[in-house]
């Protein structure tokens, strides 16, 4: 007997439950976790940390497994456009694009929020990096888990859905804006729009679920190595400041 596939909008849906539960299914077992180190001896502070970075490690795996598993009754889930995908070298060259266009839009989008008097930096990040140094397994979940599950859900899921009923620009700017306000720091929406906007391209021009994914991750790569050597790179650039005026004595 042929095995019925399950309709896309109810797959779509299954995929946006998945990912809500983790959000919450992460605050009982960073509870856990918290009680495991403190048990063990850890600080109070480091004991938190230690507690919300594994927490969050263990429900990003069970989700990405989840998802995985959900999306095998549709053998079609991943395939969106019309035509014939970039090859692969092409679709990971997309990728590494995809990186440097919305490290330039977030560039683009830091000069506007300063011209209107916004201030710079996001507190959120900065709280991230705080405990990504005391427990460098969030690092992990920043980097590889956190791409994989927001380009399902952010691209192939609203981009994807809304792409097949609407259009290109439709699709683009709602996900992108969703995308965004997920984040929850409104005032930097334009920050986390920018990034939005060209992962949703580079899947389009990829026809490539993993070229977004490629790009997003190199992205929160180099936030995070940026972020966790914040005051090696200020000290560097002192040293460069102190060089250029002592050659400007020449």
């Amino acid at each position: 007997m042929k095995q019925k596939t399950m309709k896309p909008w109810m797959l779509y849906l299954i995929i946006l439950l998945l990912y809500i539960a983790m959000q919450f299914a992460s605050l009982p077992i960073s509870k856990g976790m918290i009680a495991f180190f403190t048990a063990n001896g850890y600080e109070l502070q480091a004991a938190k940390y230690n507690g919300f970075a594994w927490g969050l490690f263990v429900t990003n795996i069970l989700a990405i497994i989840a998802i995985f598993l959900v999306t095998q009754s549709d053998k079609k889930f991943w395939t969106v456009f019309k035509g014939k995908k970039e090859s692969i070298w092409k679709s990971v060259v997309w990728g590494i694009l995809g990186f440097f266009l919305a490290l330039g839009g977030q560039m683009i989008a830091g000069y506007i929020e300063r011209a209107i008097g916004i201030t710079e930096g996001s507190a959120s990040t900065a709280q991230l990096t705080e405990i990504a140094a005391v427990a460098p397994i969030l690092i992990i979940c920043i980097v590889l888990f956190a791409p994989i599950l927001e380009e399902t859900v952010f691209r192939r899921v609203l981009f994807g859905g809304i792409y097949t009923k609407t259009n290109f620009w439709i699709a683009t700017i709602v996900s992108a804006l969703i995308f965004a306000a997920v984040h929850n720091e409104l005032e930097h929406i334009l920050t986390y729009l920018m990034p939005g906007l060209v992962f949703s391209y580079v899947y389009y021009r990829s026809k490539r679920i993993w070229t977004p994914m490629i790009s997003h991750m190199l992205m929160n790569g180099f936030v995070m190595i940026v972020m966790l050597n914040h005051d090696k790179i200020l000290e560097l650039q002192k040293l460069q400041q102190s060089i250029i005026t002592f050659f400007h004595f020449f």
